[in-house]
């Protein structure tokens, strides 16, 4: 009897055990196996350099499929050394075990279709599950990423590459809470500030994605109300709509083909800014 109450929680944890492997093994299935690293860097004036940052849907969940992972001669990111390299999904490298498919690579294949050949556009992930707007404010660390330190350092990498032409900002379902919803567009407004003087252009371009409609939670249209709030307040900032689109089965995130729609429409939003 001994015996049977020991073995009982051996196969139930191998089963976990087992199920777990399963499904990491699916969710990184077809991640990239190789860095491509950039051997011949534009000229600083040619390279358009553009900042992700945010919670979970900025950082990517949508499941990485082989498409996400063709790269494009004129699109690039980092790695977490800080090297630059061709643009494959994932791009964010701050959450291994939950990392996915983003707008990212989506959001740069869309916008060279839109600007002059010569151009070519960096993309760098700054962007972490669960984090709420009060944290990038407060510098907090949030999953081993000090939010707003990490940002600045990004920004500033950037900044020696190329020129920062806009930020991409998908954030607020941490903020979804009775005590927090209420102060959401003065905090938003607060952080862009502090954004923009990291990069010295208190004009540079912001596009903020729509919380998804699909949430249980109430509060989610609250945010969008303030960030529709928001952008009616700086001629410099603009907004995706993200309400027909889906959600990958979790009420939270946003799942791969609205991930690469969402793409497309930041780089629609921002090029409808620049003219």
């Amino acid at each position: 009897m001994t015996n049977k109450k020991l073995l009982l929680p051996i196969l139930i944890f191998s089963m976990l055990s087992w199920c777990y492997g399963q499904h990491e093994n699916n969710r990184t299935q077809f991640f990239p196996k190789v860095e491509l690293s950039v051997e011949n860097v534009p000229e600083k004036a040619n390279l358009w350099v553009f900042m992700l940052a945010g919670q979970s849907n900025m950082a990517g969940r949508g499941f990485v499929e082989p498409q996400d992972t063709v790269p494009n001669t004129r699109v690039y990111t980092i790695n977490k050394q800080g090297d630059m390299i061709y643009a494959k999904e994932p791009l964010h490298f701050y959450e291994p075990s939950m990392s996915g498919l983003d707008s990212g690579l989506s959001f740069g294949k869309s916008l060279i279709k839109h600007i002059p050949d010569s151009i070519s556009v960096l993309i760098i992930p700054t962007a972490v599950g669960g984090s709420s707007i009060s944290q990038w404010l407060n510098d907090s660390i949030h999953r081993e990423v000090k939010l707003f330190t990490n940002f600045k350092e990004k920004a500033e990498l950037g900044m020696r590459f190329g020129t920062v032409k806009g930020i991409l900002w998908h954030q607020g379902e941490s903020d979804a809470k009775t005590k927090e919803a209420p102060l959401y567009q003065i905090k938003l407004s607060e952080l862009f500030y502090q954004f923009r003087k990291i990069i010295g252009n208190q004009e540079a371009t912001v596009v903020i994605g729509q919380l998804g409609s699909y949430s249980t939670n109430p509060l989610w249209s609250k945010i969008n109300d303030h960030i529709k709030y928001y952008i009616s307040t700086d001629p410099n900032a603009g907004m995706i709509n993200t309400q027909d689109l889906k959600e990958k089965g979790d009420k939270v995130h946003f799942n791969s083909e609205a991930q690469r729609i969402m793409g497309e429409r930041y780089a629609l939003e921002f090029m409808k800014i620049q003219n």
